[in-house]
């Protein structure tokens, strides 16, 4: 059988002309589907500019469908349904992101902090801290470990909180030293409540000498020394606090009374505690004032103009109400429900305010309770604020 070359010569053009024709209906529908992604993409910005997440979050999916290999559309995405708080639906997108092989480095560890975020916004703690781990050495560095501390502190693991606070302050992120204290202090009452008084010993003049000009460490270490029976120890401490930290001493008062009594230098304290007073007039430092005066039987008498004076620097319902309780009324039968009546009135100005958040409590915490910000408390009441 004998091959004809015609064949070829007419094959040839045929398969060129096919072979044209098919590319150009590719490039049409390459263009088609190009011009697709960036209108599903400008659309879902519209809905989003317009706060509108279920329209933008559907539009964003139809131009992930459309061009797949977009990372940018898969972060959009995320970051969508995070907001949404469809918290299994961005950890879905974010893991897709860090399975794909062609991801820059870049991109993967932008993709493993916002996976690290989906978690912690879930509230899924154990997870949010092996993604944020993972992040150590990355751009994301610094946020990773702020967030760390957070986890650490919601869970009161201070240790690891303590650890995280020294990185960040040995890399010059910011002075966590007295952070490290309150961490420090917060282990010292574990070991109290386990009746292990040499540990916590320990760890308060840890925390003194890590942050000298912290009020609480050195409060707290005075307390433990009065506990522990070394008066003369805890007066030394509190004395150093008024030198070093002034403002705090309201909050030390009671304790400073209670040492002096039991050292017998109650003169010498009731003048230290005149002295702030005249400096910075304190509800806290009257009472002090007040209760170390009445212990003398001939001072008892003067003891309660003391309030009256307050009442010249400041107008203090709580200052009046603290006078008219030894007052003698001339219809005393009325008495009893009057000052039933001013305690009533004065128990929400001796509260304590959170500077942060406005969170009112009846104690001082060194923490606050409402928003967990550190030394957010001043060491005055309401009234004086």
């Amino acid at each position: 059988m004998e091959f004809d070359i015609s064949w070829i010569l007419l094959g040839l053009p045929l398969a060129f002309v096919l072979g044209w024709l098919a590319s150009r209906f590719d490039l049409r529908q390459l263009r088609a589907e190009n011009r697709r992604a960036p209108k599903a993409y400008f659309k879902g910005l519209n809905f989003l500019l317009n706060e509108q997440q279920d329209q933008a979050i559907d539009a964003f999916i139809e131009a992930v469908q459309n061009d797949p290999d977009t990372s940018e559309l898969h972060f959009a995405l995320g970051n969508l349904f995070r907001r949404r708080g469809e918290y299994d639906r961005a950890v879905r997108v974010h893991e897709h992101l860090l399975s794909r092989g062609d991801l820059s480095r870049a991109d993967r560890e932008r993709a493993q902090h916002a996976l690290a975020l989906d978690f912690l916004k879930a509230g899924l703690l154990d997870r949010a801290e092996a993604a944020l781990n993972q992040l150590e050495g990355t751009p994301f560095e610094s946020q990773a470990r702020l967030a760390l501390l957070a986890i650490y502190e919601r869970s009161r693991d201070w240790p690891h909180a303590a650890g995280i606070a020294r990185k960040m302050h040995d890399a010059s992120q910011g002075d966590f030293s007295t952070r490290q204290a309150h961490y420090l202090c917060e282990q010292a009452q574990a070991c109290i409540a386990s009746n292990d008084r040499a540990g916590a010993l320990a760890l308060l003049n840890q925390a003194v000498d890590t942050a000298p000009d912290a009020a609480r460490a050195r409060i707290d270490l005075a307390r433990l020394q009065q506990l522990m029976g070394d008066t003369g120890a805890a007066l030394g401490t509190l004395q150093a606090l008024s030198r070093l930290s002034p403002a705090a001493l309201p909050l030390a008062t009671p304790l400073m009374v209670e040492a002096a009594i039991a050292a017998g230098t109650a003169p010498e304290m009731q003048a230290l505690l005149q002295a702030h007073y005249a400096e910075a007039p304190s509800l806290d430092v009257l009472e002090g004032i007040v209760a170390l005066q009445t212990r003398d039987a001939t001072a008892q008498a003067t003891a309660r103009q003391w309030y009256v004076r307050h009442l010249d620097k400041e107008k203090s319902l709580v200052a009046a109400a603290k006078w008219l309780a030894e007052e003698r009324l001339e219809h005393e039968e009325f008495h009893p429900q009057v000052q039933r009546a001013l305690d009533h009135a004065v128990k929400p100005l001796t509260r304590y305010r959170c500077a942060a958040c406005g969170f009112e409590a009846r104690q001082h915490f060194w923490q606050c309770p409402g928003c967990q910000t550190w030394d957010s408390y001043p060491a005055r009441r309401v009234e004086e604020l």
